[in-house]
């Protein structure tokens, strides 16, 4: 039966509506939840707004006769396509392990989305329907318009474009060209001369791309060429990596084949509260009923009572696409739009009193601009952060504070978290104004007492300085620095609360003495690793791109632990403290001759004796090693207090327990078996019937 608090779903649906046809059909490899942290609802509710008939398929059958490709029928304007999350991510881990389970799933069930989602339900459309336009986006088409690496398959692929043969690609966070694709279908513009739109890209006959004097031309290498030279394929991703950082970028060609890719530039960076629309559409805010029977969507439960503040993150990490996804500026929403999610979130059922997050890709950055404008749009340094914080943006935590406490005054509203990750090299940083130093130092102190739910997450990511500088984050020291400054906070306030670092193994330039390294200095803060990961490429990312080429931006050499064994080998060491992995640990530090970092193997007491890290040495060098390991073991057996020493029982004592503890079992024996129970007989009681008189 259908719910009108979602959109249409099934061919029931439509009939229920009295619809014969639908504008645009919404394919997704997620469960339908109607929520705005979810692509396709958002996409769904901004067409419904602008008047279309929308429909949404969620995880199609792909294995069957496709009756599910079939069902809604055939739409007026264009199919759409998302994989939601990427699909190669969600199926396998960074070791190529099959996942069992799927967070955007419900009942959290694996087995509900194919391989390279888009790719396969884009084939099927085609196939099915090949006179229907196809328009591709989400997070998989995103970072996969131009020659990339997939891990997945160790290989080189082509923009997804020219395996696909979509009609269009909307790449980024996609509101403003989705918008703008339906005011020229409305105008009556045909499909393939929608070639002019900001944020897309699409396919043109190499040699006669359209001419756009709007905008000016960056060519890449072909992607026969990218296949043919590393070297070539990593520059290519350089100034593809310069462009995504730019506020007005160059219109990006490259060959593949017969036919060229067409990036046109993105949109300019959202204005403040130009966000907001995305948020405010009706949502249900909750999974569809088709799927009560079969559990909850763990990513929805996840989120449930959480909000989102902006888009966009500024870090720049090497290791993350939300560059080259989200962009670099931030967009963020009005105040009041905040304000009016936190009154439907505290109307929801279930809602505790507790809003769980309050944040975006990175909690602190909210509303935070360059102070001249001018000169961010001539500036393309992939991070405002790294190596130092630029003097142009303003990082003012005092809006985001005020917003805070408005929140957390609410009537209804008990606690409010950060669940977000929060960039303390923003607070940390070293300033001369007086005014700012307070402003971070108060944001510092309010999050560390009002907000933390117990464990602060952060992300120092490692503890080498030269691994560090490749993944484009700030000095280990910067972390030690914060860690003293909330430990102190906490025992001013009398709370018991820890910091949740998050670490990476495996990524580009990193080796096993660096993580031997990373072991040691954080079993000495006194870490045992938890929120950690072995390096995943990801396609888009500066990163993944020295992973493949194994060699850095400027071509020298680079080290990338690539095999199974060397990315296992390095991802052990954030588990120093488990039994099992010790002798593999010993091995891999007597290798690398690293006596002084085995110390974390160590125990405090082994450590304070000022014992060997290598025995074997020892044991070489002198063969009564054992006769002399025993003897002192002999000493400290002789050297225990008086009290241990009375507590050790002779043999005569043990042989007397031994015997009592015989007897007593021999008693409970007898007591059970009828033939030895010679005692009184309990009286059976008699059912007497009951005498209800004579009438």
């Amino acid at each position: 039966m259908y719910d009108p608090k979602f959109l249409p779903i099934c061919k029931e649906d439509l009939e229920e509506l009295g619809w014969d046809y639908v504008d645009v059909v919404l394919v997704s490899a997620d469960a339908y939840v109607d929520h705005p942290s979810f692509g396709h609802a958002v996409i769904g509710r901004l067409l419904e707004h602008e008047g279309l008939r929308v429909a949404i398929l969620p995880q199609p059958n792909w294995r069957d006769d496709l009756r599910d490709f079939k069902k809604l029928g055939k739409p007026r304007m264009f199919f759409a396509i998302s994989s939601g999350m990427d699909s190669m991510v969600n199926h396998y881990t960074a070791a190529k392990r099959l996942r069992h389970d799927d967070a955007f799933t419900a009942g959290n069930k694996a087995g509900f989305r194919p391989d390279y989602a888009t790719y396969t339900y884009a084939k099927i459309l085609k196939k099915l329907y090949p006179d229907v336009p196809l328009v591709i986006g989400g997070l998989e088409s995103s970072l996969r318009r131009v020659t990339h690496y997939d891990y997945w398959s160790d290989a080189l692929k082509p923009s997804i474009l020219a395996d696909t043969q979509a009609d269009l690609l909307i790449y980024g966070m996609g509101e403003r060209p989705m918008k703008e694709l339906v005011r020229l279908l409305k105008k009556g513009v045909p499909f393939r001369n929608l070639n002019s739109i900001q944020q897309t890209a699409y396919l043109a006959p190499k040699g006669n791309v359209p001419a756009n004097k709007n905008w000016v031309d960056m060519v890449l290498a072909s992607h026969e060429e990218c296949v043919a030279d590393k070297r070539t394929q990593l520059n290519n991703y350089r100034k593809v990596d310069i462009e995504s950082n730019k506020m007005f970028p160059h219109r990006i060609l490259q060959d593949v084949g017969s036919q060229t890719v067409v990036i046109n530039p993105p949109y300019p960076p959202m204005e403040y509260g130009e966000l907001d629309e995305s948020f405010e559409y009706p949502y249900a805010r909750a999974p569809h009923p088709r799927y009560k029977k079969r559990g909850a969507v763990p990513a929805f439960d996840m989120i449930k009572f959480s909000i989102n503040t902006h888009r966009g993150c500024f870090g720049g990490c090497s290791f993350c696409a939300i560059n080259a996804h989200q962009g670099k500026f931030i967009a963020s929403r009005s105040r009041e739009s905040i304000l009016r999610e936190v009154e439907i979130v505290t109307q929801m059922e279930g809602f505790g009193g507790t809003i769980t997050d309050l944040g975006g890709p990175s909690a602190n950055m909210y509303n935070m601009r360059g102070r001249d404008r001018s000169r961010c749009e001539k500036c393309a340094r992939p991070s405002c952060v790294f190596p130092k914080i630029c003097d142009n943006m303003d990082t003012r935590h005092a809006e985001l504070l005020n917003l805070y406490r408005e929140v957390r005054n609410h009537p209804k509203v008990k606690h409010l978290f950060i669940g977000s990750g929060v960039r303390y090299d923003l607070i940390l940083q070293d300033v001369a104004d007086p005014e700012l130093r307070r402003d971070h130092e108060e944001y510092a102190r309010e999050l560390i007492e009002f907000h933390v739910s117990g464990r602060l997450k952060v992300a120092p990511e490692h503890t080498s300085d030269a691994v560090l500088n490749l993944m484009r984050k700030p000095s280990f020291t910067l972390f030690h620095k914060f860690k003293e400054f909330f430990d102190k906070e906490c025992e001013r306030i009398g709370k018991k609360q820890k910091i949740i670092p998050y670490f990476i193994s495996s990524h580009p330039g990193c080796t096993e003495a660096d993580m031997a390294e990373l072991a040691l200095e954080t079993k000495q803060l006194g870490f045992q690793l938890e929120q950690v990961q072995d390096f995943t490429p990801t396609p888009m990312t500066i990163a993944t791109e020295m992973f493949y080429a194994e060699m850095l931006p400027d071509g020298s050499p680079l080290y990338v632990a690539k095999t199974a064994e060397q990315k296992e080998s390095q991802k052990q060491f954030f588990f120093w403290y488990i039994p099992e992995n010790r002798p593999k640990l010993r091995a891999v530090l007597e290798r690398l001759k690293m006596g002084k970092v085995g110390r974390l193997l160590l125990s405090r007491s082994a450590q304070a004796e000022g014992r060997e890290f290598f025995p074997s040495k020892e044991r070489d060098a002198n063969s009564d090693f054992r006769e002399r390991e025993m003897q002192k073991r002999g000493e400290r057996i002789a050297a225990m207090t008086p009290k241990k020493e009375k507590n050790r029982w002779s043999d005569e004592e043990r042989e007397k327990r031994r015997e009592e503890r015989a007897a007593k079992e021999e008693r409970m024996r007898k007591a059970k078996d009828p033939a030895f129970n010679h005692g009184p007989k309990r009286r059976e009681k008699k059912f007497k019937k009951p005498d209800f008189g004579k009438k």
